[in-house]
């Protein structure tokens, strides 16, 4: 007879698995539509980037802002609110980042880099500020409040590159396209080679931090009450809104410094699309990292294999880039499924005695 804790782990990984397979299936019925060839398209994006250094390099590049603001998403995520405005928080890290860049160029590198940063960190902080001071003072749903402030962000950051930030050598070539001047060089974040840069190892020293912040201090176990038990939290004297506060005001500031950290190491200028819905697909992937740091590290490369690998689709196998969107959405169901499954103890419970009532039967 199978105890309950073996019984337990095997209808985990069951549910896991079986997730797997729907998302492998979904995928391929979608593919099958577009009359796509469904080994060479999954091929393409899983396994060609992982061929070449070139390749795998930019793999990386991809996987560090999505990293370090998904993070911050696990942060909010883990203490009650639900951030879904990092695109919009990173959009404004860029914007602090390049104005202390191009105000004060002849500043030292060991003094203007950590000053620019600590400017993206503080405006995506403070952007971040705003939804979660609305849901802990007037219970105005983040949702809604990140979203609209995603739309205004964009804006703002669309007519900061037209205007003030605008390359005076656009100007006066008349082409006006929207992007800063360049950078001045003691912004730059070093790379090791091509394009992946030591912003890498700031993503993963970021990952340890957050695990011993949230899970090895007061704050962190106040916070993650507070998400996890809120009338418990408050019944046992946590001040809840001060933490939810706090918890999106870490998010914004996770995504302004991934802003801060694409342009010093990567861009080395603030141009349009920079954010390359790295806020959005930063939500999946905290998720598919189960919320945790050191599902999230591994996570991040995961779908940064799958947003490069859909680059390289359209020319291998004729299928549009934005496949992947559709896949991650699938994802996103199929995660927040499963999670409701595992999270339902009476089912668990249900499945464990129809698997003793009708062991008991064979025996008999």
């Amino acid at each position: 007879m199978m105890d309950s804790r073996r019984f337990k782990i095997l209808y985990k990984v069951s549910v896991i698995v079986l997730a797997v397979l729907a998302t492998l299936l979904l995928s391929s019925f979608i593919l099958m539509i577009l009359g796509a060839d469904i080994f060479r398209t999954f091929y393409t994006i899983v396994i060609t980037p992982l061929t070449r250094v070139g390749h795998l390099t930019e793999v990386f590049v991809r996987a560090v802002p999505l990293c370090i603001i998904a993070l911050g998403v696990a942060i909010a995520y883990r203490s009650g609110i639900i951030n879904i405005g990092a695109e919009g928080q990173m959009a404004m890290g860029i914007l602090g980042f390049t104005t202390v860049a191009l105000s004060a160029p002849e500043l030292p590198r060991p003094l203007l880099l950590p000053l620019a940063l600590l400017a993206g960190v503080v405006c995506g902080g403070l952007w971040g500020f705003i939804p979660g001071i609305l849901k802990a003072k007037l219970q105005v749903s983040e949702l809604l409040s990140t979203v609209m402030l995603n739309y205004i962000a964009a804006q703002f950051y669309s007519f900061c590159l037209r205007v003030p930030l605008l390359d005076p050598a656009e100007a006066l070539s008349g082409a006006g396209t929207p992007q800063s001047a360049r950078l001045t060089t003691s912004i730059e974040i070093g790379r090791i080679t091509g394009r992946l840069h030591y912003g890498v190892f700031i993503a993963l020293v970021l990952a340890v931090l957050v695990y011993l912040f949230m899970w090895k201090t007061s704050f962190g176990y106040k916070m993650r009450a507070s998400g996890a038990q809120s009338r418990a939290a408050r019944y046992g004297g946590i001040n809840v809104p001060a933490y939810v506060t706090l918890a999106m005001v870490i998010s914004g500031a996770f995504a302004g410094l991934a802003g801060g950290i694409e342009i010093a190491a990567v861009h080395r200028r603030a141009i349009e699309g920079v954010t390359n819905n790295y806020g959005f697909s930063a939500v999946v992937v905290a998720l598919f990292g189960m919320l945790h740091p050191f599902g999230i590290v591994p996570a991040s490369f995961f779908f940064a294999l799958l947003i490069y690998g859909s680059t390289l689709t359209p020319r291998a196998v004729g299928v549009p880039a934005n496949i992947v969107d559709v896949m991650q959405g699938l994802i996103i169901i199929v995660i927040v499924t499963t999670q409701m499954i595992l999270q339902n103890t009476y089912l668990e419970d249900r499945l464990y005695r129809r698997f003793c009532a009708r062991h008991a039967g064979k025996e008999a």
